[in-house]
């Protein structure tokens, strides 16, 4: 199985989340949906980019590689190395919002404040098993640099979103 779908996936939805988390609680408003969307999108076309990066190292790889069908092979296996802690982390995620929006108000928050809020700040953590993953799956240290440069890319998306449209408080006109 190529894992290449599966991890541009989550890096945008990834990123989609991160553009969230850089807009919350900016506003105060009650009805702010137009606000979340524009924020989430503006986190999709950000992780859009930045993942343009590890694609182009992959590419770079295979193109200096003596033997590209080996090398690819050995991509492929970092890439699923790689995907497995990042699926274990999405299920998590996938859990804990299910449970927020199926649950009653009360044991909502309490699964967003147990569940997503440890996980958020896991979540370097779990990038950085994600790439241990790929060089103990066999994808050896071009996997590993693949892997960095995707952690990176996706660790990036919420800094950069934020100081870009965030960075003043909202209706802060001086």
């Amino acid at each position: 199985m190529n894992p290449v779908l599966p991890l541009v996936a989550l890096g945008l939805v990834d990123a989609a989340f991160s553009g969230f988390r850089a807009f919350a609680g900016r506003d105060a408003r009650i009805r702010k949906h137009r606000a979340v969307a524009r924020a989430a999108l503006r986190g999709l076309a950000v992780g859009a980019v930045l993942l343009l990066a590890p694609a182009l190292t992959a590419g770079a790889v295979l193109l200096a590689a003596e033997d590209p069908d080996r090398a690819y092979g050995t991509l492929t296996d970092g890439g699923a190395g790689f995907l497995v802690p990042l699926g274990v982390y999405a299920a998590a995620v996938a859990f804990s919002l299910f449970a927020y929006l199926a649950l009653p108000f009360r044991a909502g928050t309490l699964a967003v404040v147990v569940g997503l809020g440890p996980l958020t700040l896991a979540r370097p953590l779990c990038v950085a098993v994600a790439c241990a993953g790929a060089l103990v799956a066999g994808g050896g240290w071009s996997s590993l640099l693949v892997g960095a440069v995707a952690s990176a890319a996706v660790l990036c998306v919420e800094p950069l979103v934020h100081r870009r449209w965030y960075a003043r408080p909202y209706g802060y006109d001086a």
